[in-house]
């Protein structure tokens, strides 16, 4: 009988680790070497972090079925080679068993998981984990034929040879989720009708390290054992002390095995974990030539057959398939089916306590819409007050002008007053020079009306109405409200390319908004240059399914830079501007499913053209107006 000496517990986790007492200085020994390389590539004066790599740690969680030393052991080398090919990164490992492993992805705590397949598969339906790369433990080991359970007996038992030998025997297993130690023969099990929970004796769970059960066994603790394959061979005295159980013969496999073969280890990258750093970590690990121990990584291997294992089993991912049914339960708990009215008694009392609850929540999901359409109704309230402050920003930009404009026809009104009141003192008033008087009076009175009409109506507050329009009208409402705002307006030039039908579902008074504010961008670009390039031109045409309206200055035109901020809030190319007005415009065409752009010109003559893209209508536009018909088909130019 082989003895076994305790080991020391690594620091983070507080399971036994046990392992045989040559093997246990080795360990250590190699231990320490590993440690003094890491420290020295952690040390100040090595190269800078790889071009591309974040700098930081690279934390890696291992499962360490044979304890803190031997997996310290084998993991050195992944570990230096990552040292030397991610320069100014420091690797650390973390040992762990299942449960920690759990926890270390759930908290973030590692970016990268080194684990069994079974677990893997777990880890990713759990966490969203990710299999990057597959370890090539080759010589002799396919990445995707490369773990297989033993199961394991004294060679002095004779008794044990087959897997129906160990009906009623004690059989000791690291834990119940464990891959390589439990599940895949639990399948083999299945096969051949045998339930470990039902037909064993007892299940001894004994936990990491895995060489605890050959403990176990040796000591006469259990009558078999079940360990991962190639774990006797990688120890010459486990080798002649005990004795495969269940032989398979799988070809080109060096071990001896008792289950059928699945994919080795994978790599596996977390919701966390920076796309850039796994990059670099897989390419860095690909490129890692076999060493003394044969450790190598490939791409990642096919678990196909570990899902269909799961599946077979009903457990991990696909626990949810177990669905027992009557005559099951009956045989297997009839002592329970004497209760089965009392189950039924509560079974009607949870589906009225859940009644209850639906109702409730009914109740608070109705309060929850409530709240809802009151904050869409405060939201649209708080859009109606920004356009209502977008207008009257543009009326106060407009408006230095407006007293001009008014003054031209109050001053008629006056000296045509005046010229009747000298008539009437020289006394040379006659019916014909009244009736011309009044007239005139009565023109430019309408005329004052008309201006500030447009202005209060565009002033105005209220909510959003969409209507069937001609865009030639609306066009021509703007303009004329722009024009009738400057003393000295610049020409504006409307060229109307729609057929007579053509209309556009839209709320007119925010879609003049948009086209007064970009008349009046236009007016403002052009300040400085002669009269022949003051002057606006707006072309109303069709493309596809969409009205264009361009708006055309001659200013200074716009850089690429400046195109790309045009819209943002709060810039502005103007040195008293807020930098609000182009993008509430924006807010209003895509609120109307349009756009609003702004692209150089063409021709070489300078300036810029802004255009405004809305859908056409898709109802009948009988209310569509005719350009010739407009009352603003042809607009003045003063």
């Amino acid at each position: 009988m082989v003895a076994l000496a305790e080991l020391p517990a690594p620091a983070g986790r507080s399971f036994p680790i046990r392992t045989f007492p040559v093997a246990r200085f080795l360990c250590r020994v190699l231990a320490v070497v590993a440690v003094l390389h890491l420290l020295l590539l952690g040390a100040p004066g090595r190269a800078a972090p790889s071009a591309g790599v974040p700098a930081g740690e690279i934390r890696i969680g291992v499962l360490a079925f044979l304890g803190a030393d031997t997996t310290v052991v084998e993991w050195s080398p992944v570990v230096q080679h990552l040292q030397t090919a991610l320069p100014g990164r420091k690797v650390r490992l973390a040992l762990l068993d299942h449960q920690g492993l759990d926890d270390a992805v759930a908290a973030g705590t590692v970016d990268f998981v080194i684990t069994n397949p079974g677990h893997y598969i777990e880890l990713e339906a759990r966490s969203g984990a990710s299999r990057i790369l597959t370890l090539d433990a080759s010589p002799g080991r396919a990445p995707e034929r490369s773990i297989g359970s033993a199961v394991i007996t004294r060679a002095d038992r004779q008794e044990v040879r087959a897997f129906d030998d160990l009906r009623g025997r004690r059989v000791a297993i690291v834990a119940r989720e464990g891959f390589g130690g439990y599940q895949t023969v639990r399948r083999e099990l299945a096969s051949l009708g045998i339930d470990p929970e039902r037909d064993f004796a007892e299940l001894k769970t004994v936990g990491f390290p895995m060489s605890r059960v050959l403990e176990a066994v040796a000591n006469g603790d259990a009558d078999a054992g079940i360990v991962r394959a190639c774990l006797l061979e990688s120890r010459p005295e486990w080798a002649t002390t005990f004795r495969v159980v269940g032989k398979r013969d799988e070809p080109g496999f060096p071990c001896a095995t008792s289950t059928r073969l699945y994919p080795d280890w994978p790599l596996a990258t977390l919701r966390h974990t920076s796309p850039t750093l796994a990059k670099a970590v897989a390419i860095a690990l690909l490129a890692m030539a076999p060493d003394g121990n044969g450790m190598a990584w490939s791409v990642p291997a096919d678990y196909q057959s570990v899902h269909e294992m799961f599946r077979e089993l009903q457990i991990g991912p696909y626990a949810n398939l177990r669905e027992p049914t009557l005559m099951m339960l009956a045989e297997r708990y009839w002592p329970w089916v004497a209760f089965l009215a009392v189950l039924l008694s509560a079974w009607i009392l949870y589906t009225v306590r859940v009644e209850h609850l639906v109702h409730l929540r009914t109740a608070e999901l109705h309060a929850a819409l409530a709240v809802r359409e009151a904050l869409e109704a405060r939201m649209r309230a708080g859009q109606e007050q920004a356009d209502h402050l977008a207008r009257l920003s543009v009326l106060g930009e407009l408006s230095g002008t407006l007293a001009h404009e008014l003054n031209q026809p109050l001053a008629a009104i006056g000296n045509y007053a005046e010229s009747l009141r000298r008539r009437i003192d020289n006394g040379r008033l006659t019916g014909e020079a009244v009736r011309e008087a009044s007239s005139e009076i009565s023109g430019q009175a309408e005329r004052a009306a008309a201006i500030l009409g447009r202005i209060r109506d565009f002033a105005k507050k209220r909510a959003a109405v969409r209507e069937v329009v001609a865009p030639r009208e609306m066009v021509g409402e703007a303009v004329a409200l722009f024009r009738g705002m400057l003393g000295n307006a610049p020409a504006v030039e409307v060229t109307d390319e729609l057929p007579p039908s053509t209309s556009v579902e839209v709320d007119s008074l925010q879609i003049q908004q948009v086209l007064l504010n970009l008349l009046k961008n236009g007016y403002d670009a052009t300040r400085g240059f002669g009269p022949e390039r003051q002057r606006l031109i707006v072309t109303i045409s069709r493309s596809d399914d969409n009205v264009r309206i361009v708006v055309r200055d001659f200013g200074t035109g716009l850089d690429a830079a400046t195109r790309e901020r045009l819209f943002e809030p709060f810039f502005s190319t103007k040195p008293d501007g807020l930098g609000l007005g182009l993008s509430i415009c924006r807010t209003i065409a895509e609120a109307h499913r349009g756009r609003l752009t702004a692209e150089p010109t063409a021709d070489g003559r300078g300036g810029a053209e802004f255009i405004l893209s809305l859908p056409l209508s898709t109802a009948a536009s009988s209310s569509a107006v005719h350009p010739s018909e407009s009352r603003f088909a042809n607009v003045p130019d003063r």
